[in-house]
């Protein structure tokens, strides 16, 4: 929206010394934002008004007819015998064929400079020296008035005198952004009714009052409620010929509309003036009554663009005998359109549901400027005022003769008051707002007020729908008063417990994996059946149970995930795409698992709490949710570096983060031999927390590998954290340091091949009782000393006592408790 200030000044009292400034922030604090604002042109020098003398046309070589005048720049700016015919006056070469003798033009002399730097000096052209040059709007740096050539002036300007303050040329526009939330700003009476209260000055209301129903001339029947009221006012006796005065072009222009005619720029400067869209149609070819309706299925009508369109229920319609007339709210249609030989002209002022009109404009793919205001919301109180408003114009410009009976149909529903405290808005603002700032700064909104003891009964103005709930009145007291007034203020801190201990323990596991030199990752939780399918995950898996969204971001991702791997393994993509081939990547989130049994989810309404009931019914609809932890590695671990070979990712590594996990968090996770999609059979680990499985790791299967283009023995883990967590030991007691020596015992023992080497250690530990204090793995070794299908494992046992020596016998006999627990456990015997 661009709102010129002198047209602004028309309807609000701002003083002349008001700064840009001072009128930027009015805006701005009246919720308008401010994109721009435009004060004048770059012109400069002398740019006077001239008045031609002669034309002589001269074609030349290239095909180009130049014109070489002779023009009267004023006595004091005149050179003599410069014209072409000898007499006073200035030379120039124009190639401009709009204009003739005795109009009176925009001349820019020797020594000004146009816009974009373009400097004006005597010079050799077409075979004469042109003393100056005669201008067009665009030279001087002004908005397109859709005139095609140079400037010729209204009227009889005075000879020699300064052109650009005729022009408008110092004028101040403003640029503003609008928001859907206050549809009255798109007019200069909305913008000029929101700086006179800004400003605290006086407005000037254009709208004086509504007109009851009344049966004109014109006749309208309305059948179908999404019209509310309907106005007809025929102007006849419209002289098409007379172009628009030159006032007027410059404020549609300036308002960011091309003029057109004088009839059409008529009607678009109402809109702009009061907000309310208009339509022109030639009167004599009109059939019979007008009748706003709901479009046919399938109907077609044809535009004002020579666009036929087809149309549907959703379309609402303006029509006459003849069929459709119209597109009700967003475009006119071709075969009732004003034209050159328009003397009759029937003016529509009408408002429609908005909702309606967004519809169509969005079906048909055809904004238009009144569109844009039907679908924010008109004031249908104004449609009477701006139908009248045009047809004065069309009486006064167009030598046109108004029709006295003028047909008004439909009476719109009065918008509905609402009742708020009077403290609410102090409540809800957080600052002090006295009784009589909010009832004025209500008022001053054409809100009507009405106090009863404590409680406010307030009624919008016709061209305020936005206020519905007691909440939109404090945001309108708030703009008024100044949001800028509202003191921040820090809230006590209360006495915190610090983070939980689900926060602790992935915080301990996020920063323990990033000590390893991994990188974390956030990824969206979206995913796909294909995703799952390149992974070979089959039919029957748990991960197959896939929540679907309503409104996916994308269709080829419309489930939740149910893995942490496909985004981490699409980001491996990514980088591979790049040139990084060494990736060790990881990733804390949810996943989602649906639950057959889970029962609908329950819509509460939005007029209240959910009830206990409703929120135990949602969180039962729910599907399982549990924070996963993924990694994946790939490449290299170490690089090759001077004097050793690069270290490439093995099943080794993932089992190292696991406990690198586990000791972060202080857990015993063991691992056993396990077979799980997509890890290689025999290379997978499951990871066991007591008698629970919370995940697996290990070397991706080959064809994964492959799939995803990763490199030979990368591999992954996928723990379920939430399990982990809950089994975290609570605060406990540090166990008391000994200053005594430690006795090391080593053990060799010789189980069978597929014994997991952590059941041995389990059951060593149990064996070897409180005097252990640490035990770890080694060695493993198989070969020819080892009977086939045997392997040995060299664990190394610590034993220690606290406040004395421990003796040597003592040592031997829990290290010979360990190895017995563990021959009876495992059938594990000592290696000789």
């Amino acid at each position: 929206m661009k709102a010129p200030l002198s047209w602004l000044r028309d309807y609000a009292a701002i003083p002349a010394d008001t700064s840009i400034e001072t009128l930027t922030d009015a805006f701005i604090r009246a919720g308008v934002e401010v994109d721009g604002v435009q004060a004048g042109t770059e012109v400069t020098g002398p740019v006077v008004v001239g008045r031609v003398l002669s034309v002589s046309p001269e074609k030349q070589k290239n095909g180009k007819t130049i014109n070489w005048c002779s023009v009267d720049v004023g006595p004091e700016l005149n050179v003599d015998g410069d014209g072409p015919d000898g007499t006073p006056g200035r030379g120039i070469v124009c190639g401009a064929h709009n204009f003739g003798v005795g109009d009176h033009v925009v001349v820019a002399l020797p020594g000004s400079v146009l816009a974009g730097g373009f400097a004006i000096s005597s010079r050799k052209t077409y075979g004469h020296v042109s003393d100056g040059m005669i201008c067009s709007a665009t030279e001087l740096g002004l908005p397109d008035d859709g005139t095609d050539g140079i400037i010729v002036l209204d009227g009889q300007p005075e000879v020699g005198s300064e052109a650009m303050p005729l022009l408008g040329a110092d004028e101040v526009i403003f640029t503003l952004e609008v928001t859907p939330d206050m549809p009255h700003c798109l007019s200069i009476r909305g913008l000029a009714r929101e700086l006179a209260q800004g400003l605290g000055v006086e407005f000037t209301d254009p709208v004086r009052s509504d007109h009851p129903t009344v049966d004109g001339t014109v006749a309208v029947r309305l059948d179908d409620p999404r019209c509310s009221r309907f106005v007809a006012a025929r102007v006849t006796g419209f002289d098409p010929s007379r172009p628009s005065p030159d006032w007027l072009k410059r404020r549609v222009v300036a308002s960011g509309v091309r003029s057109i005619s004088l009839a059409v720029d008529i009607t678009n400067f109402v809109m702009m003036e009061i907000g309310q869209p208009l339509h022109g149609y030639d009167g004599e070819k009109l059939q019979g009554a007008i009748v706003v309706r709901a479009a046919e299925p399938g109907e077609k009508l044809t535009t004002l663009d020579d666009q036929v369109r087809t149309l549907g229920p959703d379309d609402l319609l303006i029509t006459d005998g003849s069929g459709a007339i119209g597109l009700a709210g967003v475009m006119g249609g071709a075969t009732t359109e004003l034209s050159d030989t328009t003397t009759e002209v029937v003016i529509e002022a009408a408002a429609f549901d908005s909702a309606a009109i967004s519809r169509t404009s969005r079906g048909q793919k055809l904004p238009s400027e009144a569109s844009r205001r039907f679908e924010r919301g008109v004031d249908p109180r104004a449609a009477y005022a701006a139908a009248m408003r045009a047809a004065e114009l069309l009486a006064e410009l167009g030598g046109g003769t108004i029709d006295p009976s003028v047909t008004v149909v439909g009476d719109p529903a009065p918008l509905a008051s609402t009742t708020l405290p009077v403290t609410l808005s102090q409540q809800i603002l957080g600052m002090p707002v006295d009784t009589d700032t909010v009832i004025a700064s209500l008022t001053g909104a054409g809100v009507t007020v009405e106090l009863d003891g404590d409680t406010l009964t307030v009624t919008p103005p016709s061209w305020r729908p936005d206020l519905r709930d007691p909440y939109d009145y404090v945001e309108e007291v708030g703009q008024k008063v100044g949001l800028d007034r509202i003191v921040g203020i820090i809230p006590p801190a209360p006495g915190g417990r610090g983070l939980t201990a689900s926060q602790q323990g992935r915080r301990a596991v996020t920063h323990a994996l990033a000590n390893l030199g991994l990188v974390e990752l956030l990824t969206f939780p979206f995913a796909s059946e294909t995703d799952l399918d390149r992974l070979g995950i089959p039919a029957d898996d748990p991960r197959r149970a896939l929540v679907r969204l309503a409104n996916p971001l994308a269709e080829t991702a419309p489930y939740l995930r149910t893995t942490m791997l496909p985004g981490l393994l699409a980001s491996a993509g990514r980088n591979f795409s790049r040139g990084l081939d060494d990736l060790a990547l990881f990733e804390v989130g949810s996943v989602f698992r649906a639950r057959p049994d889970a029962p609908p989810a329950p819509m509460p309404p939005v007029d209240r709490k959910p009830t206990d009931e409703e929120w135990a019914a949602i969180a039962a609809a729910l599907p399982d949710q549990p924070r996963h932890l993924g990694v994946l590695l790939s490449g290299n671990w170490l690089p090759a570096r001077w004097g050793a070979p690069a270290e490439p990712v093995t099943w080794q590594h993932a089992m190292g983060v696991v406990e690198a996990v586990a000791a972060a968090l202080g857990v015993e996770l063991q691992r056993r031999s396990g077979a799980q999609v997509p890890w290689h059979p025999g290379r997978c680990a499951e990871i066991v927390l007591g008698d629970t499985v919370v995940g697996h790791a290990g070397e991706l299967h080959p064809s994964v590998v492959q799939e995803f283009s990763l490199s030979q023995g990368a591999a992954a883990v996928e723990l379920d954290l939430d399990a982990i967590l809950a089994a975290v030991p609570g605060p406990g007691t540090i166990a008391p340091l000994s200053g005594y020596p430690v006795a090391k015992e080593d053990v060799a023992l010789v189980v069978d091949a597929d014994v997991p080497s952590a059941a041995v250690e389990r059951a060593l530990r149990e064996g070897a009782g409180d005097l252990l204090e640490s035990i770890h793995l080694f060695d493993i070794y198989v070969g020819e000393q080892i009977p086939e299908g045997k392997k040995s494992l060299a664990f190394a046992l610590r034993f220690r006592a606290i406040g004395r020596t421990l003796k040597d016998a003592e040592a031997i006999a829990a290290r010979d408790a360990a190895v017995a627990a563990a021959g009876k456990a495992c059938g594990a015997v000592l290696r000789s």
